[in-house]
């Protein structure tokens, strides 16, 4: 099965775009001439099996994850694609900051202040790029 007959990545493709718009699609080929096989992964695994399952909406799976890179503490990169994605399908700054503050109490003030570091710089690019829909 080539990618292009392949359904599996075809719908985490589609649910990539849907997230993070052209910032995810950016992150996969940043890895095409080291890794193209973890690109694949990366759309497949994720984006084709875990984003696409009905038990949570996107708004939701977004809050778990900035929730989840905020408290790892070590992924920034990452973290800041999925204030994207975050903002995209419908998460408020708001929302952002309390998930982000809530992570002090159990990832502690470091990761929490990298976390509003990481929202901050979000935050500035999407207000010069104009607000994502609501």
């Amino acid at each position: 099965m080539t990618l292009k007959t392949n359904p599996r990545y075809h719908r985490g493709l589609d649910k990539l775009r849907e997230i993070d718009g052209q910032a995810g699609e950016r992150v996969v080929a940043s890895l095409a001439d080291i890794a193209p096989d973890f690109a694949r992964y990366l759309i497949e695994f994720p984006f084709g099996d875990i984003y696409s399952r009905p038990g949570l909406d996107l708004r939701s799976r977004e809050i778990a994850v900035v929730a989840a890179l905020t408290a790892m503490g070590n992924a920034m990169p990452q973290l800041r694609v999925h204030l994207h994605g975050a903002l995209n399908v419908g998460v408020t700054r708001e929302e952002i900051v309390e998930v982000i503050m809530q992570m002090a109490v159990y990832a502690g003030f470091p990761a929490a202040l990298n976390g509003l570091g990481a929202a901050r710089e979000v935050f500035a690019i999407v207000g010069a790029e104009g607000d994502p829909p609501a």
